[in-house]
């Protein structure tokens, strides 16, 4: 009888992803949000548009610079942490031993059935070093072009999902159309990357794609309630 082949189906969420999820989510939420707000206090599509612009630049740059120390920062670490690793390897070698027979043994492996394995890993000193780096620290070496990329994938998502809310705007010269046809366009592209979001991380698409509308729209009504409160 023939067997059926075993697919295994894995996500692993990339870097990139990530950087365009971080970036596109606030892109959307947060010139909506403005936009909706001014709105509520101007009856004017053109200061709408300035402002909305003026947010898309600050917060392009601010979301972008902040992947980009976000990354460095985790390529320091990783340095720092390998230096010490290689240090105590040749320093301490027993205890770096030990310390590898109590990651097997955290797998339900006893000493003995672990000893032969440590012994081995011990005579290849980069693999060892590798070795404590994943599993003892949990650190995957980065890309050394991470932060930089990480930036500008941050940045331009952010840029991308922020002229989707501004649009209608740039179109009209009524702030009422504007904000009408802003509120449609956004949430619906919102529900969208919601989707999507949900299809490239595992999780259930339509109840991200809900999660993110309902957000952004809160976002927005609360900036446009407080703008009208307050005008």
């Amino acid at each position: 009888m023939p067997q059926t082949r075993h697919i295994e189906k894995h996500f692993t969420a990339s870097d990139s992803v990530r950087d365009v999820v971080i970036g596109m989510s606030d892109g959307l939420t947060v010139p909506f949000a403005l936009a909706a707000g001014l709105s509520g206090a101007v009856n004017s599509a053109h200061l709408v548009v300035i402002g909305g612009l003026a947010e898309i630049a600050a917060g392009s740059i601010a979301m972008g610079l902040g992947g980009y120390l976000a990354a460095r920062s985790d390529a320091e670490h990783y340095e720092q942490e390998r230096l010490r690793e290689e240090r105590e390897v040749k320093e301490i070698p027993e205890e770096e031993k030990a310390e590898v027979c109590r990651v097997f043994q955290n797998y339900g492996m006893t000493e003995a059935e672990s000893q032969p394995v440590v012994e081995a890993l011990s005579q290849r000193p980069a693999a060892w070093i590798d070795f404590m780096m994943r599993f003892e620290l949990g650190l995957e070496e980065p890309n050394p072009r991470r932060a930089l990329t990480s930036a500008v994938t941050i940045a331009a998502s952010y840029i991308a999902g922020g002229f989707i809310p501004l649009a209608p705007y740039m179109v009209t010269s009524s702030t009422v159309r504007g904000f009408t046809f802003s509120i449609v366009l956004t949430l619906i592209a919102l529900a969208v990357f919601g989707y999507i979001k949900g299809r490239f991380t595992g999780a259930r698409p339509w109840r991200s794609a809900s999660q993110t509308v309902v957000i952004g729209g809160l976002a927005a009504a609360a900036a446009f309630m407080l703008a009208k409160a307050i005008s």
